[in-house]
C-alpha cells in the first residue's frame, strides 16, 4: 500500500457531539473541515488510517474535462477550493494546474472527445478544447506513434492524495474538530425515527446528525441500518517511479496508459482504461442495477470470481451494536495490484515513449473504488433515517470533487443555500423512478 502521512488521533472520546462524519477519505474529511470551519462541534471516526483507502491510491488527478455533465458544477467548486487548499491548511498538497490530454489515436476516439466537447464542455464554460496533431504532438512531445489530435484542458490539474488528505485532516484539528483513528463505528441509535448516537468500538457519541462518508464500506454499513444503498467496488491498479527527467509535465491519457508527474520527481502511471470487477454476493443482488454501466464501458471492465467472493460472504452484513463489526476485522482495504494490467501499461508506455524506458518501478498498489450504477456520487440527506447523510459512490472521482463535496455536504447538513444545485446528487433518485443512466464519460 502507498505510504501516507500519518494523523494523529485524538485521545478521549467525546460524550456528545453536533455532526459525526464517519470515514476519513476525502470526502469525510472534507465534510469535516468544512463544518469545523464553521465552528460547528465535528467528530471524525475512522475504523483504520486517515486517506488508508482509495483516497491515497487514486491518480491523483483533478480534472474538470471528460466528466458526466452531472459533475461540472461540483469540480468547477473544488478546483476553486484546490487552488486555496495549500493556504488553507498551512501545507503542501502538491496542486499543481499542470493541463491534462486525452490523446487520441483514431478518428473514432477524436470524434467522441468533441462529441462530448460540444455537449458538455462549452456549455459549462470549461477551457477544455480538441486540439490537432501538429499541437497534441508538440505538448507531448517523443512519441513514437503521433497522436491524431487531443481533448486539452490546460488549467486541469494534478496533486498528491497521500499528502494532500492527511494535511487536511490536521488542520481539521487545528481548527476544533476531533479525529479518531481506529475507531470504527458499529451503528447508530435511534430513538422516535432519528439519529440519537453514534456507536463506536470505544463507546457511544451522542449526536442527532451523523454523514457517512465510508467508500467502499458504506453499502454494507447502510444495510445494517437496513438503508438500501446500490454500490459496488471496482479494482483499479497504479504503479509509481523512482525519479525520472522526461521532461513531460502534463498529465495525459492515451493509449492503454495514463501518467501524471509527482512532486517527488517520479511519475503515476497506470492503465488508461481496464479496471476489474470481482464478483462478490452483491454482484448478483445489484446486478440489475448495473447492468447499463457494464454494457456501456464492457471493455474496460474485467470481471473475476476469486478469493474476495469468499472474503466479502464472511463478513456479517447484520450485526448488533455490542457485536464486533466487519469494521474492526477489516481495516484497511488493501487489494493486490493486477499485475498484467500494469505490465501492459508500462509496456505501452514505454514503446509510445521511449523516453521511459529507463523507469524503475518504486511500488505498485491497488484500491477499491465505490462505484454507483450512474457513477455519480450521493451527497445528500436519506429521508428513511432524520439526521442521517451520505457522502460516498464517487466511482473514481473522487480525489478531485472531494473538497467540492465536502462543501456541498457541509452546506446540506447546516442548511445554508448549496453552492450547487444538490438534485443530482440524491440518494432517493434510485428509487423515486428517475432510473438514473451513466453517460459515456471519457
Amino acid at each position: 500500500m502507498p505510504v501516507i502521512s500519518h494523523v494523529q488521533s485524538d485521545s478521549t472520546l467525546p460524550k456528545q457531539a453536533a455532526v459525526c462524519v464517519i470515514g476519513g477519505g476525502v470526502a469525510g474529511v472534507s465534510t469535516a473541515l468544512e463544518l469545523a470551519e464553521r465552528g460547528i462541534d465535528v467528530v471524525l471516526l475512522e475504523k483504520g488510517e486517515v486517506a488508508a483507502e482509495q483516497s491515497s491510491r487514486n491518480w491523483g488527478w483533478c480534472r474538470s474535462m471528460g466528466r458526466d455533465p452531472r459533475e461540472i458544477p461540483l469540480i468547477k467548486v473544488a478546483l476553486s477550493l484546490w487552488d486555496g487548499m495549500n493556504a488553507r491548511i498551512g501545507g503542501e498538497t502538491g496542486f499543481t494546474r499542470c493541463g491534462i490530454l486525452y490523446l487520441c489515436e483514431t478518428e473514432a476516439q477524436l470524434a467522441a472527445k468533441t462529441a462530448w466537447l460540444e455537449t458538455n464542455g462549452k456549455p459549462a464554460g470549461l477551457s477544455s478544447r480538441m486540439i490537432g496533431a501538429a499541437e497534441a504532438n508538440a505538448l507531448q512531445p517523443g512519441c513514437t506513434r503521433p497522436w491524431k489530435g487531443a481533448l486539452y484542458t490546460p488549467d486541469d490539474a494534478r496533486a498528491e492524495p497521500f499528502m494532500a488528505v492527511p494535511l487536511m485532516a490536521e488542520a481539521l484539528r487545528r481548527k476544533g474538530g476531533k479525529v479518531f483513528t481506529r475507531c470504527a463505528v458499529r451503528g447508530l441509535e435511534t430513538k422516535a425515527g432519528r439519529i440519537c448516537a453514534v456507536v463506536t468500538e470505544r463507546g457511544a457519541i451522542a449526536c442527532d446528525t451523523v454523514v457517512l462518508a465510508g467508500g467502499a464500506w458504506s453499502r454494507r454499513f447502510c444495510h445494517n441500518l437496513r438503508i438500501d444503498l446500490p454500490q459496488l467496488g471496482v479494482v483499479n491498479s497504479v504503479m509509481r517511479t523512482e525519479p525520472l527527467d522526461t521532461g513531460l509535465t502534463r498529465s495525459c491519457s492515451g493509449g492503454h496508459f495514463t501518467f501524471r508527474k509527482r512532486l517527488d520527481g517520479g511519475y503515476t502511471v497506470a492503465h488508461r482504461h481496464l479496471s476489474v470487477a470481482d464478483i462478490v454476493p452483491d454482484s448478483f443482488r445489484l446486478f440489475r442495477d448495473f447492468l447499463p454501466a457494464l454494457k456501456l464501458d464492457w471493455m474496460g471492465l474485467r470481471l473475476r470470481l476469486g478469493a474476495r467472493f469468499i472474503e466479502e460472504a464472511r463478513l456479517k452484513r447484520r450485526w448488533a451494536l455490542d457485536e464486533v463489526s466487519p469494521f474492526e476485522l477489516v481495516r484497511i482495504l488493501d487489494p493486490e495490484p493486477v499485475q498484467d494490467i500494469l505490465a501492459e501499461a508500462e509496456k505501452f508506455l514505454k514503446e509510445y515513449y521511449p523516453v521511459f524506458g529507463p523507469m524503475k518501478i518504486a511500488e505498485r498498489w491497488a484500491g477499491i473504488i465505490d462505484a454507483m450504477p450512474d457513477a455519480v456520487p450521493v451527497i445528500s440527506k436519506v429521508a428513511s433515517l432524520e439526521g442521517f447523510h451520505l457522502c460516498t459512490g464517487f466511482s473514481g472521482h473522487g480525489f478531485g470533487l472531494g473538497p467540492g463535496a465536502g462543501k456541498l455536504m457541509a452546506e446540506i447538513v447546516t442548511g445554508e443555500t448549496t453552492c450547487v444545485d444538490p438534485s443530482p446528487f440524491r440518494y432517493a433518485r434510485f428509487f423515486d423512478g428517475t432510473n438514473p443512466q451513466p453517460t459515456t464519460g471519457l
